[in-house]
C-alpha cells in the first residue's frame, strides 16, 4: 500500500506528458495547410456567360489561382527565404480588366504561340490567312486566341490538386484549319511546382504551338523591375529576328553576345547594349533560345534567382525552345492589382514553345499536327529559396 501514492503520481505524470504530446501534435497539424482546390464565381463575360476562379493549394501553403476564362494564371503565391508568401506574377484585379486590356498576363496561348510572318502559311499546298495583330504579323493566336475563350473546367482534388481545361477550336477559327480538341492540365505539386500538361488532336492537318504567357517578378508584388534578377538559360544558340521580330532563319551562337546566359547573369547587365542589332530590334530581350538536350525530353530550360527575396524558379520543359521576354513593352499604362501600374521591365516571361514562324521555315522543328497524331508537351515551373 505504501507504493500506491507513488504509482498514482507516476500515472498523473504520464497522463500530463501524453496530453502535452497530443497538444503539440495538434498545434503542428494546425500549422499544415490542407491541399485541395476551391471554386468561386469570378464574374460575367460580355456575352452573359459566367467565368469561375479556381484556387489550388498544396500542403506547404503555395497557391495557384486560375480562371477558365483564357486559362489565365491570375496569381501564384510562393514563399520567400523568410517564409513570407507573395504573388510572383503580374495580374489584374478583375475579370472585366482581363477582358478589356490584358497584355497576355498569365494567359494560355494558342492555337499558335508567338508570331507567324504576315499572318500566312502554306500547308499541303494550301495557303491560310490569319489575323494580323502585331507589326504586320500574326501573334499568339489572333484576335480571339485561346487566351480569350471560356474553357470547360474540371477540378481534380488530391494532395496535388489539378485543374483540367478543355476547348475545341473549330475548323477555320482565326483562319486555322481543322477542328482542334485541346486539353490543358495545371497541377500544383507537393514540391512547390506548377506543372502544365498540354494535349491536342485534330481532324485535319494543322499547326499547333501552345504555351503559357505568365509575367514573373520574383520580388513578390512587383516591387521593382526585374533587372537585378539573375538568369541562366540552357541554350548555346538563339533565334535571330528581323525588325518585326520574325525569325530570319539563322540560329546564332550565344557566345560573345549579350544573349549568353549559359552562366548565371544579371538581366540588366547587357540588356541596353545599343551596339547589338538584335537587342535593338527587341528593345531588350524578346527572342527564342534553342534549348540544349534531347528533343521532347524533360530538360532544364532556365533558372531565375532574385537576391532580395531569395526566391528561385527553375523551368523544365519538353519543348525545343524558350522565348525570354523582359517586359519591354510595358509602359505603366496597364494598372494591375491594388492599383499598381506595371512599368517597363517590371516582369520577365519564359514561354516554352516551338520556334516562332515555324510553318514558314522548313528547317525548323515542325509544328504540324496530323489526324491520328496527339500533340503532347509538358512544362514545369518549380519554386524554392536560398539564403
Amino acid at each position: 500500500m505504501k507504493l500506491l501514492p507513488q504509482l498514482l503520481s507516476l500515472a498523473l505524470l504520464t497522463s500530463c506528458l501524453t496530453m502535452t504530446s497530443c497538444s503539440s501534435k495538434k498545434e503542428n497539424q494546425s500549422d499544415e495547410k490542407k491541399a485541395g482546390i476551391e471554386k468561386t464565381a469570378y464574374g460575367q463575360l460580355p456575352d452573359g456567360r459566367e467565368a469561375d476562379l479556381f484556387t489550388l493549394t498544396n500542403a506547404s501553403g503555395m497557391t495557384a489561382q486560375i480562371t477558365n476564362y483564357g486559362g489565365i494564371i491570375v496569381g501564384l503565391k510562393t514563399p520567400d527565404k523568410d517564409g513570407k508568401f507573395e504573388d510572383v506574377t503580374l495580374g489584374l484585379d478583375s475579370l472585366s480588366s482581363y477582358v478589356k486590356n490584358n497584355p497576355f498576363f498569365g494567359a494560355l496561348v494558342g492555337r499558335y504561340g508567338n508570331r507567324i510572318a504576315k499572318g500566312k502559311f502554306t500547308l499541303d499546298g494550301k495557303t491560310y490567312t490569319l489575323f494580323i495583330n502585331n507589326m504586320g504579323n500574326h501573334l499568339h493566336g489572333g484576335k480571339v486566341g485561346f487566351d480569350k475563350v471560356l474553357w470547360t473546367a474540371t477540378p481534380v482534388e488530391g494532395d496535388e490538386p489539378a485543374l483540367k481545361l478543355a476547348y475545341t477550336a473549330k475548323d477555320g477559327e482565326e483562319g486555322y484549319p481543322g477542328n482542334l480538341s485541346v486539353e490543358v492540365t495545371y497541377t500544383l505539386q507537393k514540391d512547390n511546382a506548377l506543372k502544365i500538361d498540354y494535349k491536342a488532336t485534330t481532324d485535319k492537318p494543322t499547326v499547333v504551338n501552345l504555351t503559357n504567357h505568365t509575367y514573373f517578378n520574383l520580388t513578390g508584388g512587383a516591387k521593382r523591375d526585374i533587372l537585378d534578377h539573375v538568369v541562366t538559360l540552357n541554350a548555346d544558340k538563339f533565334i535571330a529576328v528581323d525588325q518585326t521580330l520574325i525569325p530570319t532563319g539563322e540560329l546564332k551562337p550565344v557566345a560573345g553576345t549579350p544573349f549568353d546566359f549559359l552562366k548565371p547573369t544579371v538581366v540588366g547587365a547587357r540588356i541596353n547594349d545599343s551596339t547589338d542589332t538584335q537587342i535593338k530590334y527587341g528593345g531588350g530581350y524578346d527572342h527564342g533560345w534553342v534549348l540544349n538536350g534531347p528533343a521532347e525530353s524533360l530538360k532544364l530550360a532556365a533558372t531565375v534567382y532574385e537576391p532580395t527575396s531569395g526566391r528561385v524558379m527553375e523551368v523544365r520543359t519538353t519543348e525545343p525552345a524558350v522565348q525570354f521576354y523582359t517586359g519591354n513593352f510595358l509602359s505603366g499604362q496597364v494598372v494591375g492589382r491594388e492599383g499598381f501600374a506595371y512599368k517597363k521591365r517590371y516582369a520577365l516571361c519564359l514561354e516554352t514553345e516551338h520556334y516562332p514562324d515555324s510553318p514558314n521555315h522548313p528547317a525548323f522543328p515542325t509544328t504540324e499536327l496530323k489526324p491520328g497524331q496527339t500533340y503532347k508537351t509538358t512544362t514545369i515551373y518549380q519554386f524554392s529559396t536560398k539564403k
